[in-house]
């Protein structure tokens, strides 16, 4: 397979460094070759290890066991680990703009996106609630039909609703999200997985998941009548669930992704069982685009203190959709 593009986010925040530690553990987990796209200057500011800066990406797979290769992006500014400034930003956003370009083109065969700071490009212009909603515009896929898939070594999480006000939650749930959600995620394990037949578990919105309406009627409006039609279309998916209950060790064995109403309901399981290892990968794109599941870290940056394991994970996991999309084409 050609090697993946890496955009190394801002470059005044961790992604640099855990992009080229990744790179030096390269070996020790197997990683498939990728080349980090952005300002090399970036790397250099929190590694001393060997960069080459290259022109064409088809150079990536012969350079990789040498060096970590980089599509080089120019206009960074100053580069201070921890400071984040408005070129930084715009950096980051040409970064992210080249290495979907080269994934959609298959000059790269995936993409892995470092963390961005938000904050700085809103202050750009910056329109998408993040990454994940800018390159699915790129591939030309609207958000509505995208899926946030959280994925570590025991656990796989969806949040059906992403980034809102809890109190907007119950608004924006509706029968037809729930089932779209689910379609995507059930065709995203299949495809990105090998999950020939994937089981699905769905949470609850109340406590106790509702207590037959005792707590709140989401289950029994949208949730039910939801899972009920996804039967039909022949979709392997159980719930409401309690969700206090559904992700201990004995109970994740009995699916392989659970979908939630919401963010937290699906990042904490996620970060508390896998911190160190959770990858944010985007279903329903025509395109593999995985991401570490953490932010830029700035208080940390520049410190050598990064942990590289979710960049590891994110790279490892991006290279075996590859593989499994290959196979399922």
């Amino acid at each position: 397979m050609t090697p993946l593009a890496v955009a190394l986010g801002d470059p005044s925040g961790i992604g640099p460094e855990i992009v080229a530690k990744a790179w030096a553990l390269r070996d020790a987990h197997r990683l498939p070759p990728f080349f980090a796209v952005g300002d090399s200057r970036s790397i250099a500011a929190v590694w001393d290890g060997p960069v080459v800066r290259i022109s064409d990406p088809s150079e990536a797979a012969v350079r990789f066991p040498d060096a970590l290769p980089v599509v080089q992006v120019e206009d960074a500014g100053d580069i201070v680990p921890g400071e984040p400034n408005l070129a930084g930003a715009r950096c980051s956003l040409d970064a992210l703009e080249l290495a979907a370009g080269l994934a959609r083109s298959g000059v790269a065969s995936g993409l892995v996106t470092a963390p961005i700071s938000k904050a700085q490009l809103y202050a750009i212009g910056f329109v998408h609630p993040g990454q994940t909603e800018f390159v699915a515009e790129r591939c030309g896929v609207a958000s509505d039909n995208v899926v946030m898939l959280l994925a570590g070594p025991t656990l796989r999480t969806v949040p059906i609703t992403t980034h809102m006000a809890l109190r907007d939650v119950p608004d924006a749930l509706s029968i037809e999200l729930i089932m779209a959600k689910a379609r995507v995620t059930e065709r995203g394990l299949v495809k990105n997985f090998g999950i020939a037949h994937p089981r699905l578990a769905i949470a609850g919105f109340n406590p106790h998941a509702g207590e037959d309406g005792a707590m709140g009627r989401e289950e029994i409006d949208l949730i039910l009548p939801a899972v009920a039609q996804l039967r039909e279309e022949g979709i392997d998916i159980v719930g409401p669930l309690a969700s206090d209950s559904m992700f201990h060790e004995r109970a994740r064995g009995h699916y392989d992704v659970a979908l939630c109403l919401y963010h937290d309901q699906a990042l904490i399981p996620i970060k508390t069982l896998h911190f160190d290892e959770g990858v944010n990968m985007t279903l329903g794109l025509p395109i593999v685009r995985t991401a570490p599941d953490h932010g830029t870290a700035f208080g940390i940056a520049g410190t050598n203190q990064a942990h590289p394991g979710a960049m590891i994970a994110a790279i490892a996991l991006a290279g075996d959709a590859v593989r499994h999309r290959a196979t399922t084409a």
